[in-house]
């Protein structure tokens, strides 16, 4: 049974950005894993940190992440693969970043996250043992996903990566910041069409993380509008060879 390893920065974006191509490997018979790396809970966050939860219209005196982890527990089991990783590092507003702003600029000088994220993609590669990767490119600029691809891109060999598009990103404006494009520009497109029964699962479990819908859709309501804008299409650039079929997918 060949593996997929999803290698997500946040509790959601995995779902958002190729939900679909991992049901439907999970249809197709594969084995799949998704690893979310920054999912530490940070006890009496303050300032920027402590935004960042009342902004979603959750009390102070919660646990976000772990209320977050469930969440993406419930969309796993809607995607129909195993049950998430999830790995302790902290989100980037418990690292000195202050602002909305400061998420999508340049990465602080003295965020030496990908120093120690590269030592732990490794560990869990070697634990997992996929045939396939899935990964962000970084579209939106986020400096999570920057420092994240720059971690796994530090590790050599590696095996074939489908790195996704970042969703939402890619639809909140006409022309996203794309502070890695360079990496990417040279590999082929792929994109994956997505059955009836993958979409719906994506759809349910983006939906599972309720803590984050409103915010970053407005409501159900929105992520539908938002999701059949994708036409049941998910869009990646390619490296490495592929030694197993994908389900729907076109590498050109």
């Amino acid at each position: 049974m060949p593996t997929a390893l999803a290698l997500s920065p946040h509790l959601d974006d995995a779902a958002f950005s190729c939900g679909g191509l991992l049901a439907q490997l999970a249809q197709g018979g594969w084995r799949v894993v998704m690893a979310t790396l920054f999912t530490g809970s940070v006890a009496n966050p303050e300032g920027f940190a402590l935004a960042c939860q009342l902004d979603k219209g959750l009390p102070a005196g919660i646990d976000y992440m772990a209320l977050r982890r469930d969440e993406d527990s419930g969309a796993a089991a809607a995607l129909g693969i195993a049950p998430p990783v999830h790995l302790p590092f902290r989100e980037a507003p418990h690292r000195g970043y202050g602002s909305p702003p400061e998420l999508f600029a340049e990465t602080r000088t003295d965020d030496g996250i990908a120093g120690d994220l590269a030592p732990a993609i490794a560990e869990l590669i070697a634990a997992e043992g996929p045939d396939l990767l899935l990964a962000p490119q970084a579209i939106g600029g986020h400096v999570d996903h920057v420092q994240m691809v720059r971690a796994l891109r530090s590790r050599d060999p590696l095996p074939p990566i489908l790195w996704w598009r970042d969703f939402p990103y890619t639809v909140r404006e006409a022309a996203p910041r794309e502070p890695l494009a360079a990496l990417f520009a040279e590999l082929p497109e792929a994109t994956v069409t997505l059955d009836p029964d993958a979409q719906a699962r994506k759809r349910a479990a983006c939906a599972a993380y309720a803590s984050q819908i409103g915010f970053q859709f407005g409501g159900p309501a929105g992520l539908d509008v938002r999701l059949a804008r994708e036409n049941g299409i998910e869009r990646f650039r390619l490296s490495g060879r592929l030694g197993a079929a994908i389900p729907g997918l076109d590498a050109g």
